[in-house]
């Protein structure tokens, strides 16, 4: 019988790897809107709240 089970396992893959995946999950949602291409659709998004119901 192994001495380590699969929740040993699964518990070392989450404390060692998942924090790095979550920290590079993190880090990329946080830099997504400063990419180049991302000004027009941001100043959009900052402007919409002024738009009535009535604009198109």
């Amino acid at each position: 019988m192994s001495t380590h089970s699969t929740y040993d396992m699964l518990r070392h893959l989450a404390d060692s790897w998942g924090l790095l995946v979550m920290t590079a999950i993190f880090v990329g949602l946080s830099a997504w809107p400063f990419r180049p291409g991302a000004k027009p659709l941001n100043r959009e998004a900052a402007n919409s709240i002024f738009k009535d119901e009535t604009d198109v």
